[in-house]
């Protein structure tokens, strides 16, 4: 099948006891991503002429620095950095004020008069665009479309599915939008009612255990079992935000 290396990651990641098995995909895809763009790739003329036109969101200019290569991270700075320059002299020789009324001097910051001003439009989509996000996106989707393949013709996986703890929020609601286009209504009908009965399921699972740690710090139960309530402040964050708080710096080998 043409989607074969996702379907061993994916395959994986529904085994691997995780919350979210697609949280568990999304962070190896990030680590991945990091992992090239600060590897050899750093050395590469194609991937820097793709990285100064693209950068990087402020998450992952943070997520590059504490990972530990910084020549790396120098030399696509500053290749970012010639690139901007040059953009910017084009936007400032290209710009002239608008003439300004004192109906002007009235209007919110937010108002269609902002979207007249090129040059703080062109500073604003210097933060919309990112090379690792991009990466994690693509990648990402195509997992998504692997999982619908295999839930409608792969027995075996249909039981990986019907095992696992559930989404988070976000991937719940991916699944859903993702569902409308790669099933059938016949399939639907199956599928959905299987979706619904895990989030139920494991959002109650999860309230119980962040409810038993809570009732744990009553005196009365001080000798009692934890149960699976040490690690539920963690894993109810991730049930809600798909990210993993628990999680060390990643950094380079």
């Amino acid at each position: 099948m043409k989607d074969t290396i996702y379907t061993i990651p994916l395959t994986d990641a529904f085994k691997a006891d995780d919350e979210c098995p697609f949280c568990f995909i999304k962070r190896k895809l990030e680590q991945d991503a990091i992992s090239f763009i600060l590897g050899c790739a750093y050395m590469e003329d194609d991937i820097r002429e793709v990285t100064d036109h693209m950068g990087f969101c402020k998450e992952h200019y943070k997520k590059m620095y504490e990972y530990g290569n910084r020549l790396g991270m120098a030399l696509m700075l500053h290749t970012h950095y010639v690139k901007l320059q040059k953009e910017l002299e084009k936007q400032l020789e290209a710009f002239s004020p608008s003439k300004s009324s004192l109906l002007s001097k009235f209007k919110t910051k937010n108002s269609p008069s902002d979207s007249l001003n090129q040059l703080s439009s062109w500073t604003k989509m210097q933060d919309q665009s990112c090379y690792i996000c991009d990466s994690i996106n693509k990648n990402f989707e195509r997992y998504m479309s692997t999982f619908f393949h295999l839930i409608t013709h792969n027995e075996d996986f249909k039981k990986l599915f019907t095992s696992c703890k559930g989404f988070c929020v976000s991937h719940f609601g991916d699944l859903m939008a993702m569902a409308e286009t790669k099933l059938s209504s016949k399939q639907k009908e199956e599928f959905y009612p299987m979706l619904f009965s895990k989030m139920k399921e494991n959002l109650k699972r999860i309230e119980g255990d962040i409810s038993w740690f809570i009732d744990k710090y009553d005196y009365k139960n001080s000798d009692a079992d934890w149960k699976n309530s040490k690690d539920a402040i963690p894993r109810g964050v991730q049930k809600l935000a798909g990210i993993y708080v628990q999680d060390p710096t990643f950094k380079e080998k």
